[in-house]
């Protein structure tokens, strides 16, 4: 009953679904045969029978189950060796639709790999800024999951760029990607008056689409040295300028990161790339989750 059941309610969330009550009613208006492949041979259990199971599930044993099955059907784990550097997106987001037994709506920090698109774990928070004390567990998680975090570059947006995240990565053998705004204005600062107008350019884009034209431009240059900048395991300073285009309108506005990779690991090119998966976590989780499945 209980394998059948989720499996109801995996198949009528995809369906539309958004509540007990609409995975009940789908469930009702299959046909016996569906039902019977779904494994309801002596009939289908009421409303408050789907509640009562549903709502006592363990999720993270659920979870956990879930990400080691998916990672089995992932051809690239399978098949081939692991070439390229693991790269895990880190964000938290507010659930649509989404309440606890006491009606808070529940918060979600996630961690994402962003070539295969597994979400490999995620840990519920009371509110946005309790991410930050739920980082360290969340890297447990990821931990278990994987193994190891040896090597795994972990990217975050600026509410994560903490000095304990750093060192929490760094005990690990990962590495950290983060960006960094106001709410740390020293090392703000900091990043602004490096010379960047002697730096080349190290790595340029060019994009169209959605009747505008983008021009990504990237700058590194190695902090690791006496006078560099005050944020532990920084090897490099990252300065990202976007050029936009659109309805004969010009915008520009920059962005400035730091990440634990030496320049021989992490060139120019490959902080384009390792940068812009971290939108993965918002366009194939979040939106999923709140405009597909409400």
């Amino acid at each position: 009953m209980a394998r059948a059941m989720l499996a109801v309610a995996v198949c009528a969330v995809m369906a539309g679904a958004s509540s007990f009550a609409a995975v009940t009613d789908w469930l009702h208006d299959l046909d016996e045969q569906a039902q019977r492949r779904l494994g309801f041979t002596a009939g289908v259990p009421v409303g408050s029978t789907v509640w009562r199971l549903l709502t006592r599930l363990d999720d993270v044993l659920l979870g956990t189950v879930l990400v080691s099955w998916l990672r089995t059907r992932t051809p690239v784990e399978v098949t081939t060796p692991r070439r390229y550097r693991t790269v895990v997106a880190i964000d938290g987001k507010t659930l649509r639709g989404a309440r606890t037994g006491g009606g808070r709506q529940v918060h979600l920090l996630s961690a994402l790999d962003t070539t295969t698109g597994i979400v490999l774990a995620q840990v519920t928070v009371d509110t946005k800024s309790d991410e930050i004390t739920s980082f360290a567990p969340l890297l447990n998680a990821v931990e278990q999951v994987l193994g190891s975090l040896a090597g795994v570059l972990f990217i975050a947006d600026a509410l994560h760029t903490q000095t304990g995240h750093a060192d929490e990565v760094t005990a690990r053998r990962a590495h950290l990607l983060v960006q960094v705004k106001a709410n740390q204005p020293t090392l703000f600062k900091q990043l602004k008056r490096l010379p960047w107008a002697q730096i080349p350019a190290g790595d340029r884009t060019h994009d169209r689409g959605h009747g505008r034209r983008e021009t990504r431009t990237v700058k590194a240059v190695t902090v690791a040295t006496p006078g560099g900048i005050t944020f532990p395991h920084a090897q490099q300073a990252v300065r990202i300028t976007r050029t936009r285009i659109a309805a004969g309108k010009t915008s520009r506005d920059t962005a400035y990161l730091t990440v634990s990779l030496p320049a021989g690991q992490a060139l120019p090119r490959g902080l384009q790339s390792w940068i812009r998966r971290h939108w993965h976590i918002e366009n194939k989780i979040h939106h999923v989750r709140d405009v597909t499945f409400r």
